[in-house]
């Protein structure tokens, strides 16, 4: 393909991590990158995007995260699917949001040792960042579709990150939706709950929301992210945390 010859050439001009980027794909996935030059995109987030030469578009791992998300979906769907023949629509779903949500995948990035990997702006902190490791992951998964095919990155997901990082049993008794658990706390005890956005900010084009958790209009936690839902989704965390609500 035409882009991909005019990807290859334009990374000649990337600062050399070559050989560590190799043996991290190879021992990842079982085989050596074809075309190293999608892994290398797959690691460059927003913040530190490429300019292209005709100055309408700056090259970063978004686009590839767009379509690590939709073949990491389907293999969970297809897997969870086939594990679970007796399961209605909706356990099946919300099991696939539970594997597949922002935070489990920021903790997949962790323990295999991507988030070492992904290019940033110095000054922002990716621990800290509620989607910076989830979307380097998704769009490595991408990456690996792109250059080795489908069904290759099918027993790449499965075997080597969902069996080896993922405990199914516990997914399927957490409930990792923090917000719907605040929720349901303040129902339960009559309490009035706000998701307040209380600041939003764009640096080079990389927007960071934060939103405040009020309970009885009272400060809780605050979250940020870089939409609204995954600052929610931070906040209510942190208090869930605070006021010791049980996970289901």
């Amino acid at each position: 393909m035409l882009w991909l010859k005019q990807l290859q050439g334009f990374f000649k001009k990337y600062p050399p991590q070559e050989q560590r980027l190799i043996s991290f794909v190879k021992n990842l996935t079982g085989s050596k990158p074809l075309n190293l030059s999608l892994y290398k995109l797959a690691l460059i987030h927003s913040s530190v995007a490429i300019q292209t030469p005709n100055q309408n578009f700056r090259l970063s791992n978004e686009r590839l995260e767009y379509l690590g998300d939709a073949v990491l979906g389907l293999i969970v769907a297809e897997y969870l699917y086939k594990k679970f023949p007796y399961k209605d629509e909706g356990f099946l779903t919300e099991i696939r949001s539970r594997i597949v949500n922002r935070e489990s995948l920021n903790q997949l990035a962790y323990k295999i040792g991507l988030t070492e990997l992904i290019e940033v702006e110095t000054n922002i902190q990716i621990r800290g960042n509620q989607s910076i490791a989830g979307d380097a992951m998704e769009a490595f998964i991408g990456a690996v579709y792109l250059d080795k095919g489908f069904e290759f990155c099918r027993k790449f997901v499965l075997k080597r990150l969902l069996y080896a990082h993922l405990d199914l049993d516990k997914v399927i008794q957490t409930n990792l939706n923090y917000k719907s658990l605040l929720i349901e706390y303040a129902q339960k005890y009559g309490k009035n709950i706000e998701f307040v956005l209380i600041d939003e900010k764009n640096y080079r084009n990389l927007i960071t929301f934060t939103v405040e958790v009020r309970l009885d209009g009272k400060s809780i936690s605050q979250g940020m992210g870089q939409n609204k839902k995954k600052a929610e989704q931070a906040a209510a965390e942190k208090a869930v945390q605070i006021l010791n609500i049980p996970l289901k």
